[in-house]
């Protein structure tokens, strides 16, 4: 019997939701998946959540997919797997659409689909030991969870090639230097330096951070007339928001400002 699970709680304003899978790592599966969309639909709802950090239990972040899961699938229909691979894509997007920060604190190690879910993230938080792996081509497989995706943008191709060909482990400081990795910490403090990161982000405007992060979605693909487009909607939308009086009083008050 499975014992992966995803377990929430709360820190203030802020949801954890903790990859709780021990005896694999914190190996993933469509239980989790499911359960991730779920948490973000609620915390999507809720007024009083502002913030969202994703955590593995205890010495690793996650290990990706459970080889033994993905071995006995080869003897299932291919529709098996294709659903389950739905699943993690789901939750991916749902990551991405979700108008609240989200924060990956990661210790150990993300590899495969853990290092996808990483960097669906808005923010990655890591210890300074940790490391990261496309390990898919070390057992004849191909990225999922938008890792080729995120890579091929973020990184010039020939690196992008290295580190899903080679499939090699990554050191944390190694992307944070390329952008990847937005806080180092030490080893056992990423959580904490996760929850600092969201504890400064909850004291700003919901709404604006909101805009931010789909006007960041939306300018992947956009030309640069349709992104000034948005980007006045988003402008005008905000400022005609109670928040915008709020943070304009308080600022020329110089006080500290309270965001509904």
């Amino acid at each position: 019997m499975s014992t992966a699970e995803l377990k929430s709680t709360s820190e203030g304003s802020t949801m954890v939701l903790t990859i709780s899978n021990p005896s694999q790592r914190n190996a993933l599966g469509p239980d989790i998946y499911a359960a991730g969309i779920e948490a973000l639909n609620k915390a999507e709802n809720s007024a009083e959540i502002r913030s969202v950090v994703i955590v593995g239990e205890g010495s690793w972040f996650c290990a990706g997919g459970s080889l033994q899961r993905l071995l006995a699938n080869r003897q299932l229909d291919r529709s098996v797997q294709a659903e389950s691979i739905e699943g993690l894509h789901n939750w991916i997007d749902s990551i991405r659409t979700f108008p609240k920060p989200v924060i990956a604190a990661v210790e150990g190690a993300a590899a495969g689909a853990g290092f996808s879910l990483a960097l669906a993230c808005d923010f990655v938080v890591s210890a300074r030991d940790a490391v990261f792996a496309a390990s898919y081509s070390n057992v004849a497989l191909s990225p999922d969870g938008g890792l080729s995706w995120h890579l091929g943008r973020q990184l010039p191709r020939q690196l992008a090639s290295e580190w899903l060909m080679n499939g090699e482990r990554i050191a944390a400081p190694r992307l944070h230097a390329l952008g990847l990795v937005n806080e180092l910490t030490e080893s056992g403090q990423a959580l904490a330096g996760a929850l600092a990161l969201a504890t400064r982000l909850n004291s700003r405007a919901p709404n604006s951070l909101a805009s931010i992060k789909e006007l960041l979605s939306e300018a992947q693909g956009a030309t640069l007339a349709s992104q000034l487009s948005q980007e006045r909607d988003h402008f005008v939308r905000n400022l005609h928001h109670a928040n915008a009086g709020i943070g304009i009083a308080a600022f020329l008050e110089k006080k500290p400002p309270q965001y509904e």
